[in-house]
């Protein structure tokens, strides 16, 4: 299959959200209609919707994202997830069929690792009922390639942070809780945090747009997301306190702690470099750094 460039129109799901914010800034000429515009749990809504955007690039970033919610109601995360995947694929399949698709997967579809950096040769073994429901709209992306003859990109990202991510992701939550202190006129700060020793690759969410982009241009295929390197959430808190006002200390919270969590988790993007020439381009200190001044905006810090 031959290598593709980005045309318009293009159409994004999920462009409210986190990533989705930020890939429309590099497309701004997309069509990316709201949730209260668009129910992609409605398939006659959404095949209406494609037939009326007439996409030459469709990019599929809406999901429930949450893992912690995910164990709260795995059910709606597996339904809903699998359900808006394959009623946008549907309606590509009938209205834009010579669209390409690219559907956000995660690296948390590949569970505790056989070997380190995973590749995208490597089973998936999700461990969450998110990761669940992202396994199954990678796979279903993967038969609907094979089957109609769709050009599908499935990228893998691994997490993702940066200015604008919500408080239930922990660099999210980590900023979130100095510039609250900050807001409040503390003299100190007590992060709290999930397993300390919990370690995971992590890109800047606006390297990870890029990498979007950049995939759409690909061979239908599979392609990681990531930076290759792990960082372990005491290293989180350390980079926290060097942009923090305040001191900081750190209390593990029970709470926070997940079940069945993978001890490390880093990837191997060689296949998208190697075909795009992406690589990450920001380093985490800045996302830390971006990321609490975004909450520090929020909060009026």
């Amino acid at each position: 299959c031959r290598p593709r460039r980005v045309s318009e129109p293009a159409l994004v799901t999920g462009g409210g959200g986190f990533a989705g914010r930020h890939l429309l800034a590099l497309l701004p000429r997309a069509v990316a209609p709201s949730r209260d515009e668009l129910d992609l749990l409605d398939a006659a809504a959404v095949l209406a919707a494609v037939r009326e955007a007439r996409p030459a690039t469709v990019f599929h970033l809406a999901a429930l994202a949450s893992v912690q919610r995910s164990w709260e109601s795995p059910a709606e995360t597996l339904v809903a997830n699998l359900r808006m995947t394959a009623h946008l694929l549907e309606a590509v399949r009938a209205e834009a069929p010579e669209a390409t698709v690219l559907v956000t997967s995660s690296g948390e579809v590949y569970g505790p690792p056989e070997r380190l950096p995973v590749t995208e040769e490597a089973r998936l073994r999700p461990q969450n009922p998110y990761a669940v429901s992202k396994a199954a709209c990678d796979l279903l992306a993967g038969q609907y390639a094979d089957a109609f003859d769709m050009h599908i990109v499935r990228t893998r990202a691994f997490n993702h942070a940066g200015p604008g991510q919500g408080a239930e992701y922990v660099i999210g939550t980590l900023t979130r809780q100095v510039a609250e202190a900050e807001a409040a006129g503390a003299s100190a700060v007590v992060l709290r945090t999930g397993n300390p020793d919990s370690a995971r690759d992590f890109t800047d969410v606006r390297d990870v747009v890029r990498a979007y982009r950049a995939a759409a241009e690909l061979p239908a295929g599979v392609y990681n997301v990531c930076s290759g390197r792990a960082t372990s959430v005491r290293e989180l808190v350390e980079l926290v306190r060097r942009v923090s006002t305040l001191p900081v200390s750190h209390e593990i919270d029970p709470e926070r702690v997940r079940a069945h969590d993978v001890p490390e988790l880093r990837g191997s993007a060689e296949r998208l470099r190697a075909a795009s020439g992406w690589r990450p381009a920001i380093p985490l200190e800045r996302t830390v750094a971006d990321a609490l001044e975004a909450w520090r905006r929020d909060l009026g810090a």
